[in-house]
């Protein structure tokens, strides 16, 4: 499945990834950005497969329900109820806690359409599971996905959010005027 993965990634569709998901760290933080699109998930799926460590996702509950609710399962994915009262980023932590293996991937933006601002879950989940957080970009001007090396949040947000604010500046998305 990896080679058949990388053949339509590369070849076929031209993407590159510089860089590479740590396998010896058994629970970070992924977070890919910008997210403009839905094609950002097909990107980030041949990403894992190419890489071959499994991330995990969260998607709306509506995803994992009807005809195809057993495919974003089967990809790895988790519902969350964003209809009710719950607090995401403690259930998150304790998920870490309770898994000895588990990788999750986020959108900072936490939507497709563009923001001003970042949602902080991320981070909160990060603290609260003492997990690094890994960046990666989902760069469709040059089809490129680039990952960096973990990193352990600080106590300082604002400094920490500044790091990843410049490690994502100048990438476009696949609709670059909502990235």
């Amino acid at each position: 499945m990896k080679r058949f993965a990388k053949f339509i990634f590369f070849t076929i569709l031209g993407w590159k990834i510089e860089g590479t998901f740590p396998k010896e760290i058994k629970k970070y933080i992924v977070i890919a950005a910008p997210h403009t699109s839905w094609l950002d998930f097909p990107i980030a799926i041949f990403t894992r497969l190419c890489t071959g460590v499994m991330i995990h996702f969260i998607g709306k509950s509506s995803l994992f329900k009807g005809p195809f609710g057993f495919i974003f399962r089967a990809l790895g994915g988790t519902p969350v109820h964003r209809d009710k009262n719950n607090d995401t980023v403690k259930s998150i932590v304790t998920l870490f806690q309770s898994k000895k293996e588990f990788r999750l991937g986020l959108s900072p933006e936490g939507t497709r359409q563009k923001v001003s601002q970042w949602k902080t879950g991320f981070y909160y989940i990060a603290k609260g599971a003492n997990v690094p957080i890994v960046m990666a970009t989902l760069d469709f001007e040059f089809k490129k996905v680039k990952i960096a090396a973990p990193f352990y949040p600080t106590d300082h947000k604002e400094k920490d959010f500044e790091v990843f604010k410049a490690f994502y500046a100048n990438v476009k998305g696949r609709n670059p005027e909502l990235s």
